[in-house]
């Protein structure tokens, strides 16, 4: 038997194509209006609700303490001297920073101009791709999924929020318009076929998590057919991994050796490996529960089944599986079918899959719905538009009824989830530690749009700390305490020396985006302190905040008094002695070495080859236990 690749495409019925040719002038001009039309409506309308609430939170200017470092030429560090990596999105951190350079704007302004042009964007090519997943003579392709999407609070909260939020759902909306375009070209020229790969190979230096969805469409463009580009299967396929692979592979050499780690530190920090299947699921039902979303998601699954069928796929799959193709036929015939927007669709949902799981199975986030936007975003990819087919309306008048109703559906719900207030408890936050962070921090400082550093000052704690600062011009390591109003000021261990300052509080954002570069600032979640960072978790402390390690480690790491009465009352000077003996630990030392020595061509080697090692060090914060667990 003869395959071709018509046997795994979808078409209508020959009375259909023949009445769409008899339309086709008129429908196509009509078709583009209501879709370019629908594009510009909703990406428009996503841009005013992103505008609408416009913020940059305190992880988002905690992104912007490395470009400042960049700039001022120290590396891509958060305290000068100490190589640590706090920012999980590479790509983002050196796409502020190549614009900051470029305009030499302000920097909150500059990831605010940058986060609101790639959200809409991504809402373009997301419509456009569906667009031409769903394209035909007879149809007109009204906004859909995309309406679910600027519907939901989050998606507008963290569109602009300083953080990668933007970033990652416009790769994703551009990497779907390409599979979807090289899904449906009868030929591509190799720099567009090339283009793609290295396109999709930036996944993990968009978000690590993200290589769930480039990596199986890296699998798919190397094995579907190649047809129109001139070269050896296995040179076809060794160019693709080449292009794919250079950026982030080259990144991923110079990150374990500079880092010291194989991934970002926030991982570390996170426990990124661990399981809170619990937490996850609250977190799941977090974003689903309140806006009802499963009631546009099963309403858009339907209309895109009832469409599929219309079309005829299933008889098209039926006859397949009856086919009597011998194996390498078979062989054959799926290879064909990776290059078919089927396929496409296959592996969008199918890496939508895979982040849900993955972000469940960590726990999720203590940010409402942020780390779920862009697997829903997936989700939602096939049915951004949904199509009706005016031609063939008289011949199935019920189905046209049918899908029309369920666009109004999912517009109604729209407009009511637009308004839901998820998170209802007074201060933004709900007993399992998952929190309304805009609404938080909106509340805090007394600013409906805080977007520069000094709207955090209203901050409590923050101008207290700015004024114990500057009365303390020796330097000294600053410790919150109970009361807003004022901290506690360790010395310098040796009086007569003066020392650099060093701030230890959760808040690394504001603190450091109101601190000169000279100040180091560190936290005890660990998201910018290694030695924080390599401790263990609390089980069933609040997720992203699970590790808090004792301000007396930083006293002595600091080299801070360790002696009352310039030693805080509250510490205690044994307790603080030991964890000086425990500092001592030779491999603890050796992981420190590898973020704060000089980086030596030695240094470089070691921190490669031990990468994966020091990403599983953990240290002990009770001292005596910690000097058991060293292998002296």
């Amino acid at each position: 038997m003869t395959l071709t690749a018509s046997a795994v495409t979808t078409s209508g019925t020959a009375d259909e194509i023949e009445q769409e040719r008899e339309h086709a002038p008129i429908n196509r001009r009509l078709a583009r209006t209501v879709l370019v039309s629908g594009i510009l409506l909703t990406s428009g309308t996503f841009a005013y609700g992103v505008w609408d609430r416009r913020w940059i939170a305190d992880d988002g200017l905690t992104v912007l303490r490395t470009v400042r470092n960049l700039l001022a030429g120290n590396g891509p560090v958060f305290n000068a001297g100490e190589r640590v990596e706090v920012n999980t999105s590479t790509a983002w951190t050196y796409l502020i920073w190549f614009f900051s350079w470029l305009t030499e704007a302000r920097l909150e302004y500059v990831v605010l101009g940058i986060a609101l042009t790639l959200s809409v964007t991504a809402i373009v090519f997301a419509m456009a791709g569906t667009a031409r997943l769903w394209g035909g003579g007879g149809q007109l392709l009204f906004p859909a999924g995309a309406l679910v999407y600027i519907a939901l609070p989050p998606a507008r909260d963290y569109a602009t929020s300083g953080l990668e939020s933007s970033l990652v759902i416009c790769w994703l909306a551009v990497l779907w318009w390409w599979m979807i375009r090289w899904s449906r070209a009868q030929t591509m020229g190799r720099a567009d076929v090339f283009g793609l790969c290295f396109f999709a190979g930036l996944a993990p230096l968009i978000r690590p998590e993200m290589a769930m969805a480039g990596i199986p469409a890296l699998l798919m463009i190397t094995c579907a057919p190649m047809p129109g580009i001139s070269l050896r299967p296995w040179i076809f396929r060794l160019s693709c991994v080449v292009f794919a692979g250079l950026v982030p592979v080259s990144y991923q050499i110079w990150r374990m050796g500079y880092y010291g780690l194989p991934y970002p530190n926030t991982a570390v920090a996170k426990d990124a490996s661990g399981a809170k299947w619990r937490q996850g699921l609250t977190y799941l039902w977090n974003l689903i529960g309140p806006y009802w979303l499963w009631v546009p998601l099963v309403i858009l699954a339907l209309a895109a089944l009832a469409t599929v069928r219309s079309r005829g796929l299933g008889h098209r799959i039926r006859l397949i599986n009856r086919s009597k193709a011998t194996p390498r036929q078979r062989i054959r015939l799926v290879k064909m079918w990776l290059r078919t927007p089927s396929a496409v669709v296959a592996l969008t949902l199918g890496a939508a899959a895979l982040l849900t799981i993955y972000q469940t199975r960590v726990g999720g986030d203590f940010m409402h719905g942020r780390m779920l936007l862009p697997p829903l975003f997936c989700v939602l990819l096939p049915v951004m538009v949904m199509p009706v087919n005016i031609v063939a309306a008289h011949m199935n008048p019920r189905a046209t009824v049918l899908r029309i109703a369920s666009f109004a559906a999912v517009a109604g719900w729209a407009l009511h989830a637009a308004n839901v207030i998820a998170i209802t408890a007074p201060n933004g936050i709900t007993p399992t530690g998952i929190a309304d962070e805009r609404h938080y921090y909106i509340q805090n400082t007394g600013h409906a749009h805080p977007i520069r550093a000094e709207d955090y000052l209203d901050y409590p704690r923050l101008r207290p700390m700015i004024v114990d600062l500057a009365a303390n011009p020796a330097g000294g390591l600053l410790i919150n305490t109970p009361s807003f109003t004022t901290w506690y000021v360790v010395p310098p261990r040796s009086p007569n020396v003066a020392s650099s300052h060093t701030v230890f509080y959760v808040n690394l954002g504001m603190i450091s985006m109101n601190m000169p570069l000279a100040v180091r600032v560190l936290d005890p979640v660990g998201l910018a302190y290694p030695l924080a960072a390599h401790t263990f978790r609390f089980p069933n402390a609040r997720i992203g905040h699970d590790k808090n390690l004792d301000s007396d480690w930083a006293v002595v790491d600091s080299d801070m008094a360790t002696r009352h009465p310039r030693l805080p009352l509250y510490l205690d000077e044994g307790w603080v002695a030991r964890i000086g003996t425990a500092l001592t630990c030779p491999q603890t030392r050796d992981l420190l070495d590898s973020v704060r020595a000089p980086l030596t061509s030695d240094r470089l080697l070691r921190n490669i080859t031990h990468s994966l090692g020091y990403a599983r060090y953990r240290i002990d914060r009770v001292p005596e236990q910690e000097l058991a667990r060293c292998q002296w």
